[in-house]
């Protein structure tokens, strides 16, 4: 298939020449798909490395796994936590909040707290009456023991640290929920 274009002076060619000119060769088939396939080559990559780089960035890839044990090398023994002892503190200000629907429940859980060694800092209403698990919040984690120590003299309370009530003063807040016992 012939291409037409205007003459010019690289048609007229000396005889013993044996060539065209390089502007006028046909172009060789299927070049467009090198292109094509260039192309595709680098997306892929792109994409391949994106995705990478997001999984290493959002931690579902790690390089720092275990290593493998079948080496002969022995695997290191975990250290053990420290036991925290409850203690008892009356140097720490306690507020009850009762967070029942039962009257006169916090001035009952003040009494027992009294009795224990604590020093009471206010007796209020919390400001929700529903709640159904007795907890003693702790916002400075020195004061872990001091709250396990809070905890054990109110059946069946647990501990929690939490910034919620650190700005009352109070060293240890203790939330009555309706599972208290005592």
């Amino acid at each position: 298939m012939a291409e037409k274009y205007p003459r010019d002076r690289f048609d007229d060619i000396p005889d013993g020449l044996q060539r065209v000119g390089a502007h006028r060769a046909p172009r060789p088939k299927g070049r467009g798909w090198i292109a094509v396939g260039w192309a595709a080559l680098a997306v892929i990559v792109l994409v391949g490395a994106g995705i990478f780089g997001l999984s290493l960035v959002s931690g579902s890839i790690s390089f720092h796994g275990t290593p493998n044990t079948t080496s002969g090398t022995p695997t290191p023994t975990p250290t053990p936590t420290p036991t925290i002892v409850p203690t008892v503190d009356p140097s720490l200000s306690v507020n009850v909040l009762n967070g029942t629907t039962t009257a006169g429940l916090g001035g009952k859980v003040r009494d027992v707290l009294i009795a224990a060694g604590w020093k009471i800092g206010a007796v209020a209403n919390a400001d929700q009456q529903n709640l159904t698990q007795t907890i003693v919040y702790y916002s400075d984690p020195k004061n872990q023991a001091a709250a396990l120590g809070a905890a054990q003299s109110l059946p069946g309370a647990t501990v929690q640290e939490s910034q919620a009530f650190a700005d009352t003063g109070a060293d240890l807040t203790v939330v009555i929920g309706s599972d208290y016992t005592g």
